[in-house]
């Protein structure tokens, strides 16, 4: 597996490996790294500068290493997609967890990471939503998805609840980023107390329902402030077109900044996030 930063003989650097997510670190504004092979490359000190990312046509497994034609799910290989907990259909719907029902793909993975307390919040990205993250997961979650408010409202015992008080609120609030129009501009401020308390009422029997069902502990109600959060962004596009490795090996352009897994070019927009394991060359 090619992973190694390589300096050129010319003044730009290029470095060569394969890539995870960015790293989000929360400040103001939000600092971002970009893992490419054994290196983390700060990305916030190339905004205002061209950026050339050229896919090599390489895709390596993000959990098991091997090179493979196609990637799944941000960057499994089809073995480790159908074989590991972490690709199962219940990440995208926790509410159909299936580990009390002895049927879940990797148990003891599940007891790490599902097993555990997630939080419940609302976060402000192209307008109001509702979402759950593991307690270990705040504020990265909302740095990925580009949320410049966010705001914990319910604490939970597992991922399965969790999964549970979203369906309940989802009759009153989307449960989706409209990643476009995240993309364009920053999301009008909003009082995020008050929703709270207004989805709060509305909600009220369906959560009596899950502490019936799993215990009066089983969901808190959180009185935390809200967290607002800014993004590196010189200039929002006023039209978004999203480049793919898949489709466009080379992807060039001014970086105008960064929001979520976003990389912000001139020219387009590109989500590192969905290219896990791709080997590429980036000059800066």
């Amino acid at each position: 597996m090619s992973a190694f930063a390589d300096l050129t003989a010319t003044t730009m650097p290029e470095y060569l490996g394969n890539i995870e997510k960015m790293r989000a670190t929360l400040a103001a504004p939000v600092q971002y790294a970009l893992p490419i092979g054994d290196f983390h490359l700060p990305m916030n000190e190339l905004i205002g500068q061209r950026l050339t990312l050229v896919h090599t046509g390489r895709i390596y497994c993000v959990a098991c290493g091997r090179l493979t034609k196609k990637s799944f799910n941000q960057g499994y290989c089809y073995p480790c997609f159908t074989r590991l907990a972490q690709c199962d259909s219940c990440i995208v719907k926790p509410e159909l967890c299936h580990f009390a029902a002895g049927t879940c793909r990797e148990p003891e993975w599940g007891m790490l990471h599902c097993m555990i307390p997630h939080v419940v919040y609302l976060a402000n990205s192209s307008g109001l939503k509702v979402g759950i993250t593991r307690h270990n997961q705040v504020p990265t979650r909302w740095l990925d998805q580009g949320a410049t408010q966010a705001l914990p409202i319910l604490s939970v015992q597992s991922r399965y609840q969790s999964g549970l008080a979203e369906v309940i609120f989802k009759d009153f609030v989307a449960d989706k980023t409209d990643w476009r129009a995240m993309l364009k501009a920053e999301a009008t401020p909003m009082d995020l107390p008050a929703r709270r308390d207004e989805l709060l009422g509305k909600v009220q029997s369906g959560l009596a329902s899950l502490r019936e069902r799993f215990g009066s502990d089983a969901v808190v109600e959180l009185t935390r402030e809200p967290i607002s959060i800014s993004y590196p962004v010189q200039q929002y596009p006023t039209k978004v077109s999203s480049f793919d490795f898949d489709k466009t090996p080379e992807v060039t352009g001014l970086l105008q900044g960064i929001k979520g897994q976003y990389l912000i070019f001139d020219t387009g927009v590109i989500n590192l996030r969905k290219f896990g394991g791709y080997e590429l060359r980036v000059v800066a």
